[in-house]
């Protein structure tokens, strides 16, 4: 077990205040009252940015420090895992976490783990494809069904799909398990396949793909004609949702709900507001964090705070465009975010409603505190634990339960 005892870096101490800093972090002033007490200190941050590009506007990058005041515990329950990918808390307290070569675990709170859960459909586990997010049923507890993101195998090539089916009784097998949704079209690749999903309040699915990484698919992130770049929302049959944004350019699908996304693999959904926000993977620099409006266009690869990975820059090196959505936070260099969460339990009263990112080349857990749709502090949690952390999310008993790609199970409480 350890146990964090928070430090204190130096800062201006808020009691009911949110502080509004300039670019520097050091010129602040009030703007806003809030309930908790944050103590504020230098970004997080101390790398040198991978471009000189200027920001949107004030906090939109390297927003002040923030330590948690009260101790927490993070130990490892389990070491069982292989490559987990997606997690996601059952009714009853446990945990389902998929596994990126195509089977399901189940964990307890205690760390003891099941055997491997078959009867999926074959995946193409081959790069960053594989078993990846999933979700449950609204009605699980009475209809046992699931649902799931993974790379569905192709001739030619592959794609994003979804699926359903229902978890048996005996917890060995999922049964009658069906393709729902395919993102297409086909490509030969390995890369960036988004890969989340989640039910918003209507009962609809909202599901994340990537634009496929390649410069021979990049650009299908603009277009309405494909798939691949976009959050799509559908029913639970697969089919578009009725009431779904209409996009004005000729052809566009009508599954589609935003456009111009690189690799999105986090959603959530904001327990109070109901936002729905998203992290996206950027090039070189230029990770993302979104607030997703419904028939929005997210830029990607015309407008980015990143550069190649050779150094290039990308396109005419343009960050804002009309018509293009900025992101509400970005990083660079990266921190490459993964599953994310909002925490919504009292037992840390300070985490309320702050959002909880995995990060994968940042090897931390990144948490984020907003307040009327910006970020005003970041912390970075379990830094010193070397791993790349997949996914994050809140159990029934008010833990937060994160899986690194090395095979690890942490609660953190």
């Amino acid at each position: 077990m350890k146990t964090f005892t928070p430090f204190f870096l130096k800062g201006a101490v808020l009691f009911g205040l949110i502080l509004s800093c300039t670019a520097g972090l050091y010129s602040c002033k009030t703007n806003d009252v809030i309930q908790d007490t944050m103590v504020l200190g230098p970004p997080v941050e101390t790398n040198h940015a991978e471009t000189d590009y200027a920001p949107a506007f004030v906090g939109q990058t390297r927003a002040p420090g923030v330590t948690t005041r009260s101790n927490y515990t993070a130990n490892v329950i389990s070491t069982q895992l292989t490559s987990p990918w997606g997690i996601t808390s059952l009714p009853d307290g446990r945990l389902l976490i998929t596994q990126k070569a195509g089977t399901l675990r189940i964990a307890t709170a205690t760390g003891e783990v099941s055997e491997p859960i078959t009867g999926l459909p074959t995946v193409d586990a081959a790069g960053q494809g594989g078993l990846l997010g999933i979700c449950l049923d609204p009605n699980f507890a009475s209809n046992r069904r699931l649902y799931w993101v993974f790379t569905d195998p192709q001739a030619g090539g592959n794609l994003t799909a979804v699926a359903r089916g229902v978890l048996a009784a005996n917890e060995r097998q999922v049964e009658n398990a069906t393709v729902i949704y395919r993102a297409t079209p086909v490509y030969a690749g390995t890369l960036h396949y988004g890969g989340r999903i989640l039910f918003d309040r209507t009962g609809h699915l909202l599901v994340s793909t990537g634009e496929r990484s390649d410069l021979a698919t990049r650009a299908q992130a603009q277009d309405v004609g494909s798939a691949l770049g976009k959050i799509v929302r559908i029913t639970t049959e697969g089919q578009a949702a009725a009431d779904n944004p209409t996009f004005t350019q000729g052809g566009a699908r009508a599954e589609l709900y935003t456009i111009g996304h690189r690799n999105p693999q986090g959603l959530a959904i904001h327990p109070e507001t109901g936002d729905l926000w998203q992290g996206e993977h950027g090039p070189r620099g230029g990770d993302e964090l979104n607030l997703i409006k419904p028939g929005a266009n997210y830029g990607w690869p015309t407008i980015t705070y990143g550069i190649e990975y050779s150094g290039a820059v990308i396109g005419d090196a343009i960050q804002q465009l009309p018509g293009m959505e900025q992101p509400v936070y970005y990083w660079d260099p990266v921190v490459s975010p993964s599953g994310m969460t909002f925490y919504n339990h009292s037992h840390h009263a300070a985490w309320r409603h702050n959002l909880f990112i995995g990060s994968l080349s940042g090897q931390h857990i990144v948490r984020l505190v907003i307040r009327d749709g910006k970020v005003v502090g970041e912390e970075r949690l379990l830094a010193g634990e070397n791993q790349r952390f997949r996914d994050v999310t809140q159990g029934a008993d008010g833990a937060l339960y994160a899986i690194t790609d090395q095979g690890r199970l942490y609660r953190i409480y």
